[in-house]
C-alpha cells in the first residue's frame, strides 16, 4: 500500500505550508491511527519523530515541537490526510512522512508506529530558511 505524500517545499521562516496525504479508502474505513512524522537531516530513519497524529475517533495528538503551530485534520471524502503548518521554523526542516497503522490512539501513534510495520509514504521535503 502506498501513501502519497505532496505540499512540500521551501519557506522563510514564518511561512506556512500545508502537506497532504493520499489514504487508500479501505484504511480511512479501518481502524487505525494516522500521523505525520519527520526526519531530520542527519538523522537515521529510525529516529523518526513523531509530529501529529489522529485517530479514528477523531482524537488529535501533537509533539511539543508543532502544538499551536500545526495542525492535523483528515477529509474522509476525498481520503486525504492533511498537516497545516504555520510559524515555520529552520529546526522544522526535514523529511516529512505519513503514516498509517492499527494503533488504538492518537497519543500512542506519536511514538508507536514503526517505519518498519504499517503504512508509509515516501516523504515530502520541507526547508525552511532563517
Amino acid at each position: 500500500v502506498q501513501l502519497m505524500e505532496s505540499g512540500g517545499g521551501s519557506v522563510e521562516a514564518g511561512g506556512s505550508l500545508r502537506l497532504s496525504c493520499a489514504v487508500p479508502g479501505y484504511i480511512m474505513k479501518m481502524r487505525h491511527s494516522m500521523a505525520w512524522f519527520r526526519q531530520a537531516p542527519g538523522k537515521a530513519r529510525e529516529e523518526r519523530e513523531g509530529v501529529a497524529a489522529v485517530d479514528s475517533e477523531g482524537n488529535t495528538a501533537y509533539a511539543d515541537s508543532g502544538k499551536g503551530r500545526f495542525t492535523i485534520s483528515q477529509d474522509n471524502g476525498k481520503k486525504i490526510l492533511y498537516l497545516e503548518m504555520n510559524n515555520l521554523e529552520p529546526e522544522d526542516t526535514a523529511m516529512y512522512f505519513c503514516a498509517v497503522d492499527f494503533v488504538e490512539s492518537a497519543t500512542q501513534a506519536l511514538t508507536a508506529m514503526d517505519p518498519d510495520f504499517g503504512y508509509w509514504g515516501q516523504g515530502t521535503q520541507v526547508t525552511v530558511s532563517s
